[in-house]
């Protein structure tokens, strides 16, 4: 017989002897187990759940193709992970308060969270923007809170990130101008724009212009990086606001996937050369709260791209098929009840990225579910990043599980069942057309549902929700922003009118408008409005004049 029928033979021996015994004394540990995707869990996984595993096609070594076991040969040997905590409330100057406080608590990298106004393209004075102002993150109008915001931040020595997505090319604009006025040339800044709008028209809602139009601003960005940003990631293509909607772990994979493979052949149609611009791609994931399954999500979702950019887009440079990703970890499964539990389910989770082999790691404070964050909140979560890096010797070894059956296994069945999605996708006629007739967000929200049924049903346990539940007073002293934080911010930008040039405003509106009527790229005209500071409302006014607003259609 050979080693493989000798294990298949020990294997029914077990399962006949010992199990079959502990089944007839615990029956009610023997029901069927399965990942949050609803993938089967086997009792125990031997080699052979892995025997048809190609090492060298499937697994390989770290920094080499198909990169399932990280991107970096070394990892974290080299350095730790980029610790970037997303702050940001009410004014630019409170924000920058925190990012000094953060950075001196050991941060590596800052992640800016602004306000919804900022994010839909309303200036602070705007009707549609009251009571909104400074409440979920930080309001920008203009440049001069640009400036702000990053005062006596050296631009040369952090990397950022900006959670903007439709007025992403302006944000941008904005944080170059803030650079130049520190002697900082374009082609040193770090950083990331999240720049993913078609996760906005799935799952997260904070679009402004069509599609197609918003696809032509996205081109544009990445043109204008790759000739002049090289250090710069010009889109975060996010399955993170996929998650928390509510999809599985396999949906998030694939409906992120699918979106990447969108903006690829976007820039390859508007003639771009793919091993110019892919290597700047980067990508958002969230960890959730199965364990195994997130870490496996992590490697599948690296192997998967790896194959995509060199067999569908022929891409060359092994640079291009490396997936680097940001990780945050998940704000859906925070609790407002026992809100001291999400120290556990946060360290948990940052834990899985780690293991996952995540470029960069956000972790959630105790008391999201509440309110913004206190700095105290901030701190324990900071701590427990830096905990797991110097104290626990994770990061000592590359891919410390790999190997393991059971991972190995997962790994496989989520790239397996990923690909059927992104293969139905393609049936549909890709991922804007998908979204376009619904399918994306049909299968979110059955998700989402599903979910939801089984914690009612205390088919899924939520520890302090539907189970181990106590009697519970307010013990958090939370954070509130000041009431008069909008007022303040709404005089700035109005003094801000009435004292710059307006005929030098009004000469960069308008050959904005102009461009944007033509296939010009529109990044240069964009940066030269900001620095006249014309506002943010102002130029994705011009924007909409020319683009019109999108209006989602009704597809439930």
């Amino acid at each position: 017989m050979s080693k493989k029928e000798d294990l298949a033979a020990a294997l029914r021996q077990w399962e006949d002897g010992p199990v079959a015994k502990t089944i007839s004394r615990f029956p009610e540990r023997m029901k069927e187990f399965t990942t949050h995707s609803g993938i089967p869990v086997k009792r125990l996984y031997t080699p052979l759940d892995v025997a048809d595993l190609n090492y060298s096609e499937s697994l390989g070594f770290p920094g080499a193709y198909p990169f399932t076991r990280g991107v970096q040969p070394t990892m974290y040997r080299g350095r730790f992970w980029t610790m970037r905590q997303y702050s940001g409330f009410a004014t630019a100057e409170e924000t920058n308060r925190r990012f000094k406080f953060l950075l001196e608590q050991g941060q590596t990298g800052l992640s800016v969270a602004f306000d919804l106004p900022t994010q839909i393209g309303y200036d602070s004075d705007h009707p549609m923007a009251q009571g909104e102002v400074g409440k979920v993150g930080v309001a920008i109008d203009s440049l001069a809170d640009m400036e702000v915001l990053f005062d006596s931040i050296p631009l040369d020595k952090v990397s950022t990130s900006m959670t903007i997505n439709a007025p992403a090319a302006v944000l941008l604009a904005m944080y170059i101008a803030v650079a130049e006025k520190q002697g900082v040339p374009m082609e040193r800044l770090r950083g990331t724009i999240q720049n993913d709008i078609l996760k906005e028209y799935v799952a997260r809602g904070t679009y402004i212009f069509p599609p197609k139009q918003s696809m032509r601003l996205i081109t544009d960005i990445f043109k204008f990086c790759s000739e002049n940003m090289p250090l710069w990631n010009t889109i975060s293509i996010s399955g993170y606001h996929i998650r928390e909607a509510g999809s599985t772990a396999v949906q998030e994979v694939a409906f992120t996937l699918a979106n990447g493979i969108a903006y690829v052949q976007a820039a390859i149609d508007a003639g771009l050369d793919v091993d110019r611009f892919a290597s700047r791609l980067s990508f958002f994931f969230g960890s959730h709260s199965n364990f195994f399954e997130e870490i496996a999500k992590f490697r599948a979702a690296r192997r998967l791209w790896a194959r995509i950019m060199r067999e569908r887009f022929g891409a060359k440079d092994d640079k291009s098929c490396r997936m680097r990703f940001h990780t945050q970890t998940a704000g859906c499964t925070l609790t407002a009840q026992q809100p001291e539990n999400n120290v556990v389910r946060v360290t948990l989770q940052a834990l899985q990225a780690v293991l996952g082999g995540t470029q960069s790691l956000h972790t959630n404070s105790r008391d999201e579910a509440l309110s913004l964050p206190t700095e105290e909140s901030v701190q324990i979560a900071l701590r427990t990043q830096q905990i797991i890096a110097y104290e626990t010797g994770v990061a000592d070894t590359v891919d410390p599980l790999a190997g393991s059956y059971f991972v190995e296994s997962l790994t496989n069945e989520i790239e397996r069942r990923a690909m059927d999605y992104i293969t139905k996708i393609d049936e549909l006629g890709g991922a804007p057309t998908a979204i376009e007739k619904g399918f994306i967000q049909r299968e979110i929200t059955e998700s989402a549902y599903d979910h939801q049924r089984k914690v009612d049903s205390q088919e899924r346990i939520v520890v302090g929700v539907n189970k181990f539940t106590v009697k519970e007073e307010q013990s958090f002293d939370y954070m509130r922003v000041d009431p008069e934080a909008e007022k303040r911010q709404v005089e700035r930008v109005r003094r801000l009118r009435s004292n710059r040039d307006q005929a030098v405003v009004d000469s960069a509106l308008e050959a904005l408008r102009e461009a944007a009527k033509t296939d010009a790229n529109l990044v240069p005209l964009i940066l030269d409005a900001v620095r006249a500071y014309a506002t943010l409302g102002e130029i994705c006014g011009v924007l909409r004049d020319v683009f019109g607003e999108y209006r989602a259609p009704d597809v439930l």
